[in-house]
């Protein structure tokens, strides 16, 4: 048996060799790299391509913010008992849209810039009012816009009257929701879409519902896309002055004067 040294204490382990090297590498992908050795004690452990573990980080976070938007969606969607995108307009997106003008095709443009640059349009809060008759491609390109941007956000398409009617729903007393948590999420989804603004309707509480929303989306910096067939001339006769130039500060106004799809099937 052997003795412990006189001072009492246990003998010490033999000590790490840590160290590094370097060596020429190949990846079938991205091609030549320098592959970097980690030496512990008599084990290198190699390193592989760099370029493929930086794809795959960013996959496995872009996997992570998908899944965290998904979450955001369906919460959103159960607070206001209603899909973000209606299933009967799913099917409208960037291909199906026929740009045979140059209006259309300006149009079009412009929903696309949106969604490729949505980064900068969140930072500035912007609002785009689509404007024209009934039956040219307003919602289309709208709802283009919203399938896009499900992918990596949060998204909500409503008409006017019915985002009035969420909160008026609130106004019972048996319902589970509050008016604040409703006009929360209308406020805080990623973008929302609200169609039918300028729509005489309702009584003028209903009508302040609707500009709270709007006005606190603004004040927010939250992206907004409304659709009307009002001219700049009767929007903001129904918004009044100041959430009209409110609405100017940061937007842009798009006119889709061509005729109705609408009417040309039906003549």
């Amino acid at each position: 048996m052997d003795e412990l040294p006189e001072s009492g204490e246990a003998p010490k382990a033999p000590r790490l060799t840590i160290g590094q090297e370097e060596k020429p590498a190949n990846c079938d992908t991205h091609g030549e790299y320098v592959s970097k050795g980690f030496i512990i004690g008599r084990t290198t452990r190699w390193m592989g391509c760099p370029a493929c573990a930086d794809a795959a980080r960013l996959a496995a976070e872009d996997a992570e913010a998908a899944d965290l938007a998904k979450r955001k969606q369906l919460n959103i969607e159960a607070t206001l008992s209603r899909s973000g995108i209606p299933l009967r307009y799913r099917t409208k997106d960037f291909s199906t849209f026929v740009a045979d003008t140059d209006g259309k095709e300006k149009a079009l443009a412009v929903a696309m810039e949106f969604v490729q640059n949505i980064g900068q349009h969140y930072d500035k809060g912007t609002t785009m009012v689509f404007s024209g008759p009934p039956g040219t491609g307003k919602s289309h390109l709208a709802i283009a816009i919203g399938q896009a941007l499900m992918e990596r956000g949060t998204v909500l398409y409503t008409s006017a009257i019915d985002a009035v009617r969420m909160i008026r729903d609130t106004w019972r007393r048996d319902s589970p929701k509050t008016e604040s948590q409703v006009l929360e999420a209308l406020a805080t989804v990623g973008l929302l879409i609200i169609d039918e603004v300028g729509v005489q309707y309702g009584t003028e509480a209903e009508q302040v519902s609707l500009f709270d929303i709007i006005d606190k989306r603004y004040r927010d910096m939250m992206p907004m896309i409304l659709l009307t067939n009002q001219n700049k001339a009767g929007m903001k006769t129904f918004l009044g002055d100041r959430s009209f130039d409110r609405l100017r500060e940061g937007g842009q106004w798009v006119t889709f004067d061509w005729e109705s799809h609408r009417g040309k099937a039906a003549a």
